[in-house]
This record gives C-alpha cells, structure tokens and sequence, in this order.
C-alpha cells in the first residue's frame, strides 16, 4: 500500500508531514521490508520540529505534489525524528561527514533498500539555487545511478560501510597525564574571541563544553599561557551571551545559537539541551563571581522552563521552534512603532537599553539585547526600573501566534535539566527548583520505564523505544545531583540502577566504554560508540565523572575501575581531535581531583556548614552526610571521624588526605578555596 503512514505516530516533527503526499513511513522494520520487496533505495530525511531549514525544505519539497511524485515513484520514502531517535541520526550523520559534507539538519541519505548509505547532503533547494541542484534532478539522477550503475552504488555502499564499522570499533586506549586538563584548556583560550566571548568567527554557538573547560581551568588556579585569562574568557562570553540577542530578554532562556559573531541575531528556536547546560555554567561562575547578571539569568531561564516547559504531567518537553507564522524569528523582534505604543511614556529608557531604533538591528526589525552594555553592568535601580516595562512588552507578546512546540519528552534531556535544577537549587538556596527537579525525576521514574527498561521518549501517555545510553548517564547525574539536593538514599539507589543498566546493556567488552545503544534494541545497521560531545555530551564522556561520584558515595571501588576504564579506552582520542571532548576531560578531572566533603551531624543542623559548601564553584565536589549513628565506608579517607563535642562537624578531603575537623561556616569555605586549587597544605590535615 502507497500512502504518508505518519498519522500515528507521536512525534511532533513527524506529526507536521502526516499531510504530506509524500508516502512517508517511520523508520522501522517494515519501511526497510517494502524498500527490499519492492527493490527500491530509500530515500531518508532526518529533521527535528524547531529547525528552521526542515521548514523551508518541508515547505518548498515535501508538499510539493511534482516533488512528491518523483519521490514516491523512484524511492521508499522515510522520515525521522532525530531527537526521538539519536540512534539513527548519529549513524547517517557520520556517514555523510565521511562523504566530505559538513552535516546539519535536514539530513537528506540515500540508502540501499537494506538501509546502507551511498550517498546524501543536507538542505537540497526545490529548484536549483546557491550553485547547488534541485532535489528533483538529484533524486532522479541518484535513481538512475541505481538502476544503471549499480557498480557505483556498491563502491560508495562498500566504502562508507567499512569506514562505519571502523569508527564503531576503532578502540584508541591510552593513559591521560594529570596535565591534559590544564593543556586543553590553554590551547581553547587561545582561539577565544577577544571582544565578543566565544571561539572566534560566525556563528556562534554556546559551546558549554569547551567554556566549562576554561572555567575549571580558572577555579584551580592553573597559570595561564601567554596571558590569556581563563577567567576573562569564560566571564566575557558569558556577559556576552547573556546581554545578546541570542538571550530572550522578555521571556528568559537561550536560542540554540547566534548566526553573527556578536552573538546578536539568534537562531530563534529554543532547546531544553542548550538552556540545561548554561543554568549550570552560569550557576558555578556566580557562585564565584556573585555577578548579578548570572544570578538574573538563571533564575529567567527557570521561571521560563517552569512557565513555558512544564508539562502538567511533570516532564519538561523540548523545544521551541524558531518560526512561526512562517517567518523565522516574527514572535521575538519588535518594531520601534510597537514598543513606542506599549510603552508610551517609558519608551526612550526601554529603547535606549535594548536597542531599538526606527531602522531596527535586523531586517527592518528589532532584535532586544543590551551588547552595548556588555562590558559594563545596569545598576540595581536601572535593572528595577527596567523590569515592569519588560512585563508589559512579554504581556502584549504573549498575544501574539506562538511558535510550534515540541511537547515530546527525552529521557536524556530532562537528565540534563534535573541536574541542573537541582544544582542550582542547591548554590541559590531555592528549594522550589529542587522540587521542580524532582517532580520531573518522579515523571521519568513512573512514566519512562517500563519492564524495568529506561525508554527514550514519551508523548501523550505513548513511551518510544529503548533509552539511548545518554538517557541511562544524564538520568545517573540526575539521581545524584537529587541525592546531594536532598540526602535521600533512594536517589543514589536509582543512580545505581540506572549505571546497572548500561552495564548490562550497553558495554562494550572488547573496546571498552559503552554502545549508543542496547545489545537488544531494534536492529540498526551498525551499534555506534564514541566519546565526541555534539550538542549533547556523549554518555561515554560524563560517565567516568557519574562513576567517580558513586564509588565515593557507596564505598563501592568497582565503580572506580569502570570509570578508569572508560578514560582508558578513549584516551587515544586526546591526540586526534580536543574539540569535542569537553565533557571526558571534565570527567577525567574529576576522577583525578575529587573534593570529599563529609557533614557531620543532624540534617538539621549542618545547614550553616552546607550553605558554606555553595559559596564557592566546586564543579568535583562529592557530599556526603554522616548522620550521628552512620559511619563512612571504610574505603573512605574520612572513616572514623564524626562530630566534634557534639557540634555539626565538616572534613574536606582530598585523595587519602582530610582536613582536620571544621565547625565554622567561614573556615570550610577556607578549607574548601585550598583544595580547590592546590590540595590541603599538610600543616593542616591528618591522614
């Protein structure tokens, strides 16, 4: 039968090409069986439901009925949500960089009707444009390719499958030295962009990875090399960032990144992932600096998560598209005439800090950002004066046509999320965000596992295939970032789970780490493993971190063994390319540099000791509390030590050194400043 089978399915971005009259299907067993019976190639697209381009493709090609002919007739077309299945995604991906193209979404592959690439690109123009091809001359030349050249076709199929295996089991061990942190680091800050914060050069994206590298490089004090500050670096783009137009100064949260290099015009979709990831950074740089940009930032950006991203269910769906009405970017920019007439009175103190002019900063229109205050800062009185006209302007946005929304919710991505609510609920003494972190965590326990399995993906009470092994890790540091939150146990027991299930799974026994997928999950055409961030971190570069943490917290050294490993058995990939490794040499330095704390004494009654904790950006800290009839582990370097004369009593430890006992607030945060950056001065601690 030759129909669009997509009316099914869950997945927003699927959802929009239901309507089609191409005869899509959804990746699945099925779709590659009719391709085989009917001895066709398929012709995959891979997209996601906020990305600009997937819309201007969607809209100039797949509901085109010329276009959709040629389709159907020549090719099994199907259509993939790359959020809802990374597992392909990542596949095709890798295979069309091995053909020389630079990658991006719409993924456009052609595939042997087994499923095995030969050729692809990304965004093909209905008509030809930019020095490229129409997509109609490209799918009847790749069809006729097939047909009349299929010595071709094997040469491409034969050659990016072999180089798809390689990858897959190309094992590059190794031994880090303790001095790859520092190094990495030096080599990132030279390549920084001066003035406007950000690796140099257009677009730009919020690469966390890489900043959290340059900030972790300034909180231990390493010397920095040929005087590029870490500190300025990290705080620059950070200002940067958080002044652009890449920043939603009415509604809060990130774009996923900025086309110019000012960091002025965004892409204008919204990513769970993106805005994750800097309520982290953020966070850990104002627990230092107490700037009070970073502290209004984060809190935005959780009031926008909680108004605009929370599910009634308690899950935190994905995303907001960068279009709507079919123009990129329309919901967010102003013109002056629109501000003047909201504002009336207030206009010029608004225009004036946001930029707004007749002429506009983009395409005739208003982009709201504060660049030219960037390197300065409002004061307390012309931040307060600014909010109230800020209120009003998000009030008349909101009646506006809204973006799509992607309501789906990820496993991985609300990992991500919990984490840093819980995190930041922790350094902004907000127990409302921990609670919020933890209502989502409750949502992905009860409604995302199922047979005792971590699934990927939920939509309107429909669960979607097994967990990825980034859902299995994110969810890991999400359980623990609860447990350091709360001090419940079943937190650290659900982490365990969670790391039982990739062991079991996902672990690759000859190479080492561990497979993108499970060892049962439906068949793909290869089991990918890496340790390359892309705008996730990979699950094989935080776990070595996740495995440190729960072998401190349990006493359990198998845990450390696992994390070794892992470092181990892609430590090769250090000489070949740095750029993606942000979150393994984030990992590797916390296996290195852990800083123990241990709380002594009644829950609650260490608070003034734990708040001490929070002063200070420790990103390797492990807390554990010693309630009065507990004792430590015996692995621990703090075994056998408790309160001191009945007082809540800290120890900070550092490898098989403590610190000797601390009962003032101000002390630990001594304590904690020492390790920190050079290890505990042995005039001070006991072994």
């Amino acid at each position: 039968m030759s129909r669009n089978f997509l009316a099914g399915e869950t997945s927003p971005y699927l959802l929009q090409h239901k309507d089609n009259p191409v005869h899509w299907r959804p990746w699945g067993e099925e779709a590659l069986a009719v391709a085989r019976d009917e001895g066709k190639p398929i012709l995959l697209s891979v997209g996601y439901a906020a990305c600009h381009w997937c819309h201007v493709m969607a809209h100039e090609s797949f509901e085109d009925e010329e276009v959709a002919e040629v389709m159907n007739r020549l090719f099994v077309p199907i259509k993939v949500d790359r959020e809802e299945r990374p597992d392909i995604d990542t596949i095709y991906m890798s295979a069309l960089h091995m053909l020389g193209e630079q990658g991006g979404w719409p993924l456009t592959m052609f595939l042997t009707p087994d499923g095995e690439p030969f050729w692809g690109g990304t965004y093909f123009p209905r008509d030809p444009k930019y020095g490229r091809p129409g997509f109609i001359q490209v799918m009847e030349e790749v069809a006729r390719l097939f047909r009349e050249e299929p010595g071709k076709i094997e040469q491409n199929r034969a050659a990016l499958a072999k180089s798809l295996a390689a990858q897959s089991a190309d094992a590059r061990p190794g031994e880090p030295t303790a001095q790859v942190p520092d190094f990495v680091a030096g080599k990132f800050a030279e390549l920084m962009d001066p003035e406007n914060g950000g690796l140099k050069g257009a677009p730009k994206f919020p690469q966390t990875g890489i900043f959290s590298l340059l900030w972790r490089a300034h909180l231990r004090g390493t010397p920095t090399p040929d005087g590029h500050s870490f500190e300025a670096a990290t705080t620059r783009v950070l200002d940067h960032m958080a002044e652009g137009g890449i920043y939603d100064h009415l509604g809060g949260g990130f774009s996923r990144y900025a086309v110019d290099e000012r960091w002025l015009v965004p892409h204008f979709e919204k990513m769970l992932y993106d805005n994750a990831q800097l309520i982290d950074l953020y966070t850990s740089a104002w627990q230092e600096t107490k700037k009070p940009l970073y502290a209004r930032r984060v809190r935005e950006t959780v009031d926008w998560l909680e108004r605009e991203m929370l599910l009634p269910e308690g899950g935190i769906a994905a995303s907001l598209d960068a279009d709507s009405e079919g123009e990129e970017g329309k919901f967010y920019v102003w013109s002056e005439a629109e501000i003047d007439e909201a504002l009336g009175g207030d206009a010029p103190l608004f225009k004036q800090a946001y930029d707004v002019s007749a002429g506009g900063n983009w395409e005739g229109t208003n982009i709201l950002n504060r660049l030219h205050h960037a390197d300065t800062s409002f004061t307390e009185d012309e931040e307060s004066a600014l909010a109230p006209l800020r209120q009003k302007l998000l009030a008349r946005r909101a009646a506006r046509i809204r973006p799509g929304f992607d309501d789906k919710v990820l496993a991985d991505w609300n990992g991500l999320t919990i984490a840093a609510l819980a995190r930041a609920g922790l350094a902004f003494d907000e127990a409302e965000w921990v609670e919020l972190a933890a209502g989502a965590f409750r949502f992905v326990e009860e409604k995302m596992v199922q047979d005792g399995r971590l699934h990927h993906a939920w939509r309107e009470g429909k669960l979607q295939h097994l967990a990825m092994a980034a859902d299995l890790a994110f969810m890991a540091d999400a359980a623990l970032a609860l447990h350091e939150a709360t001090f419940e146990p079943r937190y650290l027991d659900t982490a365990q789970t969670f790391i039982g299930q990739l062991d079991s799974h996902y672990a690759d026994a000859t190479n080492g780490g561990y497979f993108f997928t499970a060892d049962n999950a439906p068949g793909l055409i290869i089991r990918t493993r890496t340790v390359y961030d892309d705008a996730i971190p990979s699950a094989n570069g935080v776990l070595p971190g996740i495995l440190t943490r729960l072998a401190f917290l349990t006493g359990d050294d198998s845990y450390l063994a696992k994390a070794d490993s892992v470092i181990r058995a892609f430590a090769g990939e250090l000489q070949r390319n740095i750029f993606p490794l942000g979150s393994y040499i984030e990992s590797f330095e916390t296996r290195l540099r852990p800083i123990q704390i241990v709380l002594a004494g009644e829950k609650n009654e260490i608070e003034p000791l734990r708040r001490a904790i929070y002063a200070l950006a420790l990103p390797n800290r492990v807390v554990t509390h010693l309630p009065p009839e507990a004792s430590l582990p015996q692995s621990h370097p703090a075994f056998g030590k408790g309160t001191v004369d009945g007082k809540p009593t800290a120890y900070v430890c550092v490898g098989e050194t403590c610190s000797l006992p601390v009962t003032d607030p101000d002390a630990l945060i001594d304590n904690l400043r020492t390790a920190r950056q050079s290890g505990l001065d042995s005039t001070n601690a006991e072994s």
